[in-house]
């Protein structure tokens, strides 16, 4: 495996990390809890909690819908007590409760606790799922009452985020979610691409798969175009991200549903740093893949916004720029990066050789490295006279020798070899000059 497929490979594991943490929105049913049984807390706003339990396993519906939502108050809490909940065996009640089609209050109530209990951890979440929640929640994402689907899909996104047996299930509400996509209101539509996009997250590519034959790639680019405060712009950009991670086809198919263009706006207007994000982040998936859809961002005018985001914006945004810059180098064709060249991506990569982040730093070093192979690949006629190469030639002019000769200053051995190669190789002979001249060297 090459050094740049490494990178790859862990930037993407660490995404995924980040992506599958859940967002914060969001034992027999026979068997009764006596009062000395439950040991959780002993009050909740004025409420005792054991006559609480009482109230979940009552047959009085007015107790049930008493109980549950004060349940549901406490798991809202910043630091929820979910663990406990589980372990007092109140989550088949209240699985049981969703299915109360004579109770709306009753329903809506235990879905909404159910989200918060699946924002827990995945052994809090598969106690959901054996209970038999995800059929139950699937029939509520079709309710007329939007308050109803908009707390399934909570609880749905939140099981689709924790793991892949979790996610074979969700599979199932994936005709459901194409259709929620289209709903006329804001929230479900944004919840509905939230679910998307922990399904998609980490995906193999037979789950992307069957996200791309639900159809929904039209419609999610199609929110890129909505106004810059919109809350469906986020989810719906990270869902295509992810789409982009499968296979060469799979990418395509996003592309051939106009996505460049959008991103092209994205990065050219005034949208928020996690939207700003999110697209320079999704371009770098692109730029992974072949030469053809390198090619395709190259004429989307895509490069000089993402160079002017690496000299001007926040730093956040610049990692995510930069990785797409690098990928682009790093698989594009001598033509290609000719042209990335010509857009400033070399004083760009020198510039972020002071940054404090290591990773950053080695993968300018890398992008350099790249640029500087394809000079010496260069026909001997374009060389320039002494025989230094002209993006050798283009380092030196932008001040990169000394940053790369300044790295030294870095606790990090890789770091440290690879600046040494990449000096030794391309630039030894005006090293030695300096040398001559009186000055230090690198070694």
């Amino acid at each position: 495996m090459s050094r740049r497929q490494k990178s790859i490979r862990m930037r993407k594991g660490k995404r995924e990390h980040t992506l599958l943490n859940k967002r914060n929105h969001l034992l027999p049913l026979h068997h009764h809890h006596h009062a000395s049984d439950f040991t959780l807390f002993t009050t909740l706003e004025g409420n005792d909690i054991p006559d609480l339990v009482q109230g979940i396993w009552s047959e009085d519906p007015a107790a049930q819908v008493e109980a549950t939502t004060e349940f549901r108050k406490l798991l809202s809490n910043s630091s929820p007590q979910i663990d406990e909940v589980v372990k007092e065996g109140l989550v088949p009640r209240f699985v049981e409760f969703l299915g109360s089609n004579d109770l709306p209050n009753l329903q809506y109530e235990a879905a909404w606790t159910l989200a918060y209990i699946t924002r827990g951890n995945s052994e809090n979440t598969k106690v959901v799922i054996e209970q038999g929640a995800v059929p139950l929640l699937l029939k509520l994402l079709g309710s007329s009452t939007i308050d109803f689907t908009e707390k399934a899909l909570w609880c749905l996104g939140n099981i689709a985020g924790d793991d892949w047996g979790s996610r074979d299930l969700v599979k199932l509400a994936l005709p459901v979610l194409g259709q929620l996509i289209n709903f006329n209101d804001k929230n479900i539509m944004s919840n509905a691409c939230w679910a998307l996009s922990y399904v998609t997250a980490d995906a193999p590519n037979e789950k992307i798969q069957a996200v791309i034959e639900a159809g929904v790639c039209p419609r999610l680019i199609h929110f890129l175009h909505s106004d810059p405060s919109s809350s469906v712009i986020e989810p719906a950009l990270r869902t295509l991200g992810n789409i982009i991670n499968g296979d060469d086809a799979q990418t395509q198919v996003v592309l051939d549903n106009q996505l460049l263009p959008c991103l092209h706006h994205i990065l050219t207007q005034n949208h928020k740093k996690s939207i700003m994000k999110e697209a320079c982040w999704t371009i770098s998936n692109i730029t992974a893949k072949n030469e053809a859809q390198i090619q395709a961002v190259i004429e989307a005018n895509i490069i000089l916004p993402l160079v002017n985001l690496i000299d001007n914006a926040d730093f956040d945004i610049k990692g995510e720029a930069t990785w797409a810059i690098y990928n682009a180098i790093c698989g594009g064709s001598h033509d290609q990066i000719k042209f990335l060249t010509s857009q400033g991506c070399i004083k760009a990569l020198c510039d972020l050789l002071t940054c404090p982040d290591t990773n950053i730093v080695k993968i300018c070093l890398e992008g350099l490295e790249s640029i500087l192979k394809v000079g010496e690949a260069i026909d001997e006629e374009t060389r320039l006279e002494g025989g230094l190469n002209v993006y050798a030639q283009m380092v030196q002019d932008c001040e990169g020798l000394e940053k790369i000769e300044n790295l030294d200053n870095f606790d990090d051995h890789e770091l440290y070899v690879q600046a040494v190669d990449i000096l030794g190789t391309y630039f030894i002979d005006v090293l030695e000059d300096d040398s001559s001249d009186g000055g230090d060297g690198f070694y």
